[in-house]
Order: structure tokens, then sequence, then C-alpha cells
């Protein structure tokens, strides 16, 4: 078929025509009408993420966008997440956000000393999501990585940052190998993992106070060398907790009686498992504790402890807390 020199003109235009417009579109700066949050799924297809883009105002035609992401290789790279749109931007700038992941981070902060259930319950609360969820990626991650038990104390207490949709699974992963890291600049200061998370859960319960966790370290060990009973309430109360699902809130005569598993008062030597998630300060602390002699410690009513090496020592400091005990 012969193309006359007219059929050839009308061509152009129409091409020139539909790439002036492609072009325009693709230049065209578009703001929202507000600040807009868009939450892509992991695996959205490419047409997917136009349609929600469009319905949400951040554009103005899924078309354009699909057909810009098909020109540029794009389809593939798009990344999951939670987005926000506040300014105005082009097709092509949109496309590089989505390409580099430019979303939006939430932060974690999870505090010293809780149990593992402490912590979902916490996650669940700070994420708005099911805490069977949290309790269910748990024990999963410890079947993959052939962990036996429950699992306590492995978790390291630190803030975090997870995106949308959140994946509990890589946040629970990222707060284990936080602690594994942290774990393997500590030995050989302890050739055995679990003591020294079981050691450093008793040092987070008994002192908030950085500068005592070596002290109290300290007891811990020399009490072992010595086959002392350790004496130590935060193993009773866990104990107690683990075999009744909860505790009171105050210990009496009785509770320290009473043998479980954990009670460092009935039985020897450390507690079968950590009591908590200890914080990288007391595990840095059961580490390396401090070269004292101390046997005892009991709060001096200012916050801290007063350590003794004697018992003597030990009784008067108990005398000495309970006059500011009744004076209160």
């Amino acid at each position: 078929m012969r193309i006359t020199f007219v059929g050839l003109l009308i061509f152009i235009a129409l091409a020139l025509g539909v790439g002036g417009y492609f072009a325009a579109q693709m230049t065209m700066l578009v703001k929202p009408a507000g600040p807009t949050l868009v939450v892509i799924a992991p695996g959205t297809a490419t047409q997917g993420i136009a349609r929600q883009l469009e319905a949400a105002g951040v554009i103005r035609s899924a078309l354009m966008f699909r057909l810009l992401a098909r020109l540029r290789g794009d389809t593939q790279e798009l990344q999951s997440g939670e987005y926000s749109f506040t300014e105005a931007a082009t097709l092509s700038q949109l496309m590089q956000r989505l390409r580099h992941g430019d979303v939006l981070l939430h932060r974690l902060t999870i505090p010293e000393g809780l149990r593992n259930d402490e912590v979902f319950f916490l996650l669940a609360s700070q994420t708005q999501t099911p805490l069977l969820l949290w309790q269910k990626t748990f024990q999963k991650i410890l079947g993959e990585r052939k962990i036996d038990g429950e699992g306590e104390g492995r978790l390291l207490p630190e803030t975090y940052t997870y995106r949308l949709p959140l994946d509990a699974h890589a946040v629970l992963l990222d707060m284990l190998k936080a602690q594994h890291a942290l774990m393997q600049t500590l030995l050989p200061a302890w050739q055995e993992e679990q003591g020294l998370r079981i050691v450093a859960s008793i040092v987070e319960k008994e002192t908030a106070v950085d500068a005592e966790r070596p002290l109290v370290a300290a007891v811990i060990r020399n009490r072992l060398e010595r086959r002392m009973a350790l004496q130590m309430d935060p193993t009773v109360i866990y104990g107690l907790w683990h075999e009744d699902g909860r505790f009171s809130g105050n210990l009496h005569k009785g509770d320290l009686q009473r043998d479980t598993p954990w009670s460092s008062y009935t039985r020897k030597g450390l507690p079968p498992t950590p009591i908590c998630n200890p914080g990288a300060a007391s595990l840095r602390a059961a580490a390396s504790p401090a070269d004292v002699a101390y046997l005892y410690f009991v709060a001096d009513g200012s916050g801290g402890h007063a350590f003794a090496a004697t018992l003597e020592e030990h009784n008067a400091n108990v005398r000495r807390w309970m006059k500011i005990e009744r004076k209160r």
C-alpha cells in the first residue's frame, strides 16, 4: 500500500500529538488534595499499584503510570510499603520513589526486663495486630532455628524500625539476631550462651542502676562458686508466674518456701531459663562481673543497693534499710 505525502504528514502529526500528550503527562505535576498514605501490599502488580495511586489522587492516569513503568522496565522493581504523599510530583518522580522503596518507617521501643509474653503484648498493642500473630510467629522462628523450649530471654530490648505492611517474622527475627550478635562479642567470657542469658536476666530484674549491674553479677558468680543458693526474689516471682499464670505483686514467706524450677531459694544453681529479656548493659555485666567479694545486697532506700561481703555487714545493711522503711 502506497503512503501519500499528505498521509505521511497526517501520520507524523498524529505521532507527534500522541508523543506530546504522553510527554506532557510524564512531566505534569500532580499534588494530592492533602497528606495521603498509600500502603502497597507485597506482590501487588503494576496495574494494582497504578489503580491505588489513581484512587488516592496521587496520579491522574493509571494508564500513563503503567505505560511509563513498561517503558522504563520498572514493572518488577516497584517496592511494597507505606508511602506518604504530600508534595506535587511527576509520574517519573513517583516512579523513582517506588523503585527506591522510599517508605515510612515506624519505630518500636522494647524496654529492658520484659518477659516474652509481655513483649508480644507490647508489639500487638503498638502495631494494632493480634497477640496470637506474635506468639505463633515466635514459635515458628524457634522451630526454624531449632531452639528448644519457650525461647524466653532471647529478644534484645532496643528500638527497632519496621515498615508496613507489617512483617511480624522480620521484626522478631531482627530482635533475636540483635541479641545473638551482641552475645558473640561477649563470648568466650561465657562459653555457654544460655548461662549468660540467665545471669543477665536476674541482674536486669535486681537493679536498674547501671553502675550496680557488675556488682549484682559478681554476687551471683560468688554465690555459685560457693554453692550457695542465690536467693534472688525475681526468680521466685517468675516461677510463681510461670506455674500460676499470675503474680499478686507482693512476695510472702510462703512464696519463698514454695518450690518451682526457677526458685533460687529452694534450689541451688541457676534457674533453667532466663526470667526476662535482659538489655545490653545487663548482658555485658553478666559477661564481666566486678572483681569484688560481695555475697549479699539489699535495698538502701535511695533506689540503689548496699552490698556486703559478710553476713554481719549484710545484717547491718538490712537493719539500716528496715529503719528507713519504718520512717516512711
